[in-house]
This record gives structure tokens, C-alpha cells and sequence, in this order.
């Protein structure tokens, strides 16, 4: 149940990143809202999961998914390039959440 929190704890990181975007672009109460929530749910999934998880590896994979998770968003919601580098380097974060996650 832990890394179903985790992951969790992940994507509303990714939506609260969003949502610090979408605030620059707009600002209305509805961004900030999910902005702050994103990030309020992010860590209390991060919190549950670190009941049994070692600190170490639950946060290096809550930020892999956000950061990883962040570009990701940026290049399908916002037009950021796609190039063959970036992409290359976003699975190398993700490569090493993955091996944290096997490792544990």
C-alpha cells in the first residue's frame, strides 16, 4: 500500500507543478486552489508512504515522478520541445525511481 501512496504523493506533485504554470498564465482562484491542493495531497501521500518506506528512497522516487512527470506535462500541455535529449534524460529518471523501487 505504501507505493500506491508514493505513486499517488507523485501525481499530485505533478498536478501542483502544473498548476504553478497555469497560475502564471491566469491567475484565478480555481488554479490556486488546485495548486494548493495538488501539493497538500502530494504531501500527505508522501507522509502515509513514509510509514514504511526509508525516507531516502520514497522521496528520490516522489520527486523522479514529479520532476519526470513535470516535463512530461510541459512538452503535452505547454509545447515544450520534445527533442531526443530530453526525452532520453526523463527515462533516466524515471530508469532510477524504478531501480530505487526494485532495490527496496
Amino acid at each position: 500500500m505504501s507505493w500506491l501512496f508514493l505513486i499517488l504523493a507523485g501525481l499530485f506533485e505533478m498536478t501542483g507543478v502544473t498548476m504553478i504554470n497555469s497560475l502564471h498564465k491566469k491567475r484565478n482562484w480555481q488554479s490556486l486552489f488546485l495548486l494548493i491542493g495538488g501539493f497538500g495531497a502530494s504531501f500527505i501521500f508522501l507522509a502515509l508512504a513514509m510509514k514504511e518506506l526509508p525516507m531516502g528512497t520514497a522521496y528520490a522516487v516522489w520527486t523522479g515522478i514529479g520532476a519526470a512527470g513535470g516535463a512530461i506535462l510541459g512538452m503535452i500541455l505547454y509545447g515544450e520541445p520534445r527533442d531526443a535529449k530530453r526525452i532520453f534524460f526523463i527515462a533516466i529518471v524515471l530508469s532510477a525511481a524504478i531501480g530505487l523501487k526494485l532495490v527496496s
